[in-house]
């Protein structure tokens, strides 16, 4: 379901300070599809996102974007024997490279180990800074939760309107199909009286009988009635109802082209082209709901 949230946190301490904010976005997938966008020094977090979002949806592709600053040059000291080895090898460069250009010290301060933690407590930091990503996560999940419940209420309002008009055209159906089956019979009789004046009467009952059997659409509206009240009471409950939704919008679309299969009768050809038309637009949207 398509929805997005972002929120915005602060965590700070007597030695350092961290902004973050995450940023959620869902769009529709039949099943759940979870992709992050994290820097590499966070990957350790990809397990409880992921089972924090499992835990909470269960359909749609949902990006999930981290970013997050951090200040706490206070904790940080030079290692000097790593500078030391460090400006050791760039004297010697030059001497065999006199035009190489000199390096900036903030340069030579993003070498790896040139700077070290010097607080004690880092691991314990860690772990604070982990709670609070996660705690941030959690806050983040609710808003789409809710974004995506405002379009669920939204696309539950169209499937009931479509369900509506369903019925419509299937209380419009039951009337004439009495009319439209016996207007057929007589139509059948009456080619076949003047093909064959000499038909065993017997036979001729059999044979109008059985046609009479393969026209009649009562068995598919009694079911198209039956699925479309089963689409409601799946509407009420409060479980994912998606796949459940799936699966009788092809049972009802099965129903409907059976209607037009067996149609003898212009109305009934037509009422199972709306019928189509409604279920269609009811199953691209379906694809939607969680």
């Amino acid at each position: 379901m398509t929805a997005f949230a972002r929120s915005q946190h602060q965590l700070q301490d007597e030695n350092s300070q961290t902004q973050f904010s995450w940023e959620l976005r869902s769009v529709n997938q039949r099943y759940l599809e979870i992709n992050f966008r994290i820097n590499d020094n966070l990957r350790y977090l990809e397990m409880p996102i992921r089972e924090q979002l499992k835990a909470n949806f269960a359909r749609g592709k949902i990006d999930v974007s981290l970013s997050i600053k951090q200040s706490n040059a206070a904790s940080l000291q030079l290692n000097s024997a790593t500078l030391q080895a460090l400006n050791e090898a760039i004297c010697e460069v030059q001497q065999q490279l006199p035009e190489a250009t000199a390096l900036n010290p903030l340069e030579l301060l993003q070498w790896p180990g040139v700077l070290q933690e010097q607080d004690d407590s880092f691991a314990e930091q860690e772990k604070d800074l982990q709670h609070a990503l996660l705690a941030g996560l959690e806050q983040t999940i609710a808003d789409l939760k809710a974004h995506r419940a405002r379009e669920g209420d939204a696309l539950k309002t169209m499937i009931e309107q479509r369900c509506e008009a369903i019925e419509k055209i299937l209380a419009n159906l039951q009337p004439i199909l009495s009319d439209i089956q016996q207007n057929q019979v007589m139509k059948i009789r009456q080619r076949l009286e003047h093909l064959q004046a000499n038909v065993e009467e017997q036979r001729l009952h059999q044979e109008i009988a059985l046609l009479a059997q393969k026209i009649d659409v009562a068995e598919e509206l009694d079911r198209l009635a039956v699925q479309v009240k089963e689409v409601r009471h799946v509407l009420q409950s409060g479980e994912p109802i998606g796949r459940r939704l799936d699966f009788l919008m092809q049972e009802l679309n099965r129903e409907a082209n059976t209607l037009g299969s067996k149609s003898v009768d212009s109305r009934t050809s037509q009422a199972s082209v709306d019928l189509k038309v409604l279920i269609e637009q009811m199953r691209e949207q379906v694809q939607n709901i969680e």
